[in-house]
């Protein structure tokens, strides 16, 4: 009985791993030393890298972002460590820089809703079965 529960709980504990993963970018640690003194676009690429994202109006913002994700087994993904990093740009003259952290970004909560596609058709599993008969080719037909 114990060898049993022994194997339960170590196919159990297989199953919790611990793992963090980073997304975008790995910023410094004294990231807003460095960033203050940056101000040409070619030492921002030079210290940090090109930018995930440009705007496209108004002001040209380039926008780094890194985060850690953490997976916790059959938990849901946690995220952390998130840091944004905007700079404002004109011309190859970096004109202000602004870094964002976790406290500093809004939480932002995604809906479980979809989103209706106009002028979708919208098919029963009937006739999506009707509606794919002569689709598909025979296999080695070569088609």
């Amino acid at each position: 009985m114990k060898k049993i529960l022994i194997l339960c709980v170590c196919v159990i504990m297989a199953g919790c791993t611990f793992q963090t993963k980073h997304r975008g970018y790995v910023f410094p640690a004294d990231l807003e030393s460095r960033v203050a003194k940056i101000k040409t676009t070619t030492q921002l690429q030079n210290e940090i890298g090109d930018p995930l994202a440009r705007t496209v109006y108004g002001d040209e913002v380039w926008i780094y972002y890194g985060m850690d994700e953490n997976y916790r087994g059959p938990l849901p993904h946690t995220y952390d460590n998130k840091t944004v990093l905007l700079a404002t740009v004109r011309g190859n003259n970096v004109v202000k820089t602004t870094v964002l952290h976790d406290a500093d970004l809004p939480q932002i909560a995604m809906d479980d809703d979809e989103t209706e596609i106009p002028a979708a058709i919208e098919l029963n599993a009937i006739q999506e079965l009707f509606n794919n008969i002569g689709r598909f080719s025979p296999a080695g037909m070569g088609q």
